[in-house]
């Protein structure tokens, strides 16, 4: 586990693109579309291959997780990933870690839970808005189509009440 550099850009932008469609993407603390491969992060690596990336951005009071991808599935680099940006947020008294996925994407809802999250709103029909922005947003994914947001946080001051 590192936080990325500037010389991890090239790879940081082929596994979003791979991920996402592109490096850009829809960051819910700004409500705008923000290019993920340039903001801060971690690469999780398995030996010399990357098994995970993170970015992140903060703002008011919360550090908000805009990407995550295990590029190598089922060895640790999502809850790796998911750790270090909570050290992050703790080191800095933030109070909030927040993310945001897909009505359809139950499989990071599960690890998000079993991780600590807790689900704090829907957006209904959010990602009829951010299809405006970004028109590659697929209609549908394993047969459910992709409508709503979830947004997901987890209280890092907990973190601290515990220790």
């Amino acid at each position: 586990m590192r936080p990325l550099t500037p010389d991890d850009l090239p790879l940081v932008t082929r596994v979003l693109t791979g991920s996402w469609g592109g490096s850009t993407v829809m960051a819910l603390g700004r409500g705008e579309l923000v290019d993920a491969a340039k903001l801060p992060g971690f690469i999780a690596e398995s030996g010399a291959e990357p098994a995970g990336v993170l970015t992140y951005a903060e703002r008011d009071g919360s550090v908000e997780v805009i990407t995550i991808d295990a590029v190598l599935p089922g060895v640790g680099a999502g809850k790796a990933l998911l750790d270090a940006v909570r050290a992050v947020a703790a080191e800095r008294g933030v109070a909030r870690l927040r993310l945001v996925t897909t009505n359809d994407n139950t499989h990071a809802l599960r690890f998000y839970q079993r991780y600590g999250f807790d689900l704090v709103a829907l957006h209904r029909n959010a990602v009829d808005r951010v299809r405006a922005l970004k028109p590659g947003i697929p209609a549908e994914s394993d047969g459910i189509p992709i409508r709503h947001e979830l947004e997901l946080e987890l209280l890092v001051q907990d973190d601290a009440a515990r220790e």
